[in-house]
């Protein structure tokens, strides 16, 4: 009788490794290319302003006063 336990396992723990370097990938990838700094979103407001004309530079962020 053979066992076919073992195939299916090893798959299965080779499918989830490559999703994980995938996952961490594309994490490192998104920090790269800048998405996860103070700026990441402002081509969100860019398109909707293109859509939307109102006053410009309404979502930009302000400085804060540090006093």
């Amino acid at each position: 009788m053979n066992d076919y336990t073992w195939p299916s396992v090893y798959f299965a723990y080779f499918f989830f490794a490559i999703c994980l370097a995938l996952a961490i990938y594309f994490c490192l990838r998104s920090r790269k290319d800048g998405y996860w700094s103070k700026q990441g979103e402002q081509i969100k407001y860019q398109v909707f302003e293109d859509e939307f004309p109102g006053p410009p530079n309404v979502h930009q962020e302000q400085p804060h006063d540090t006093r």
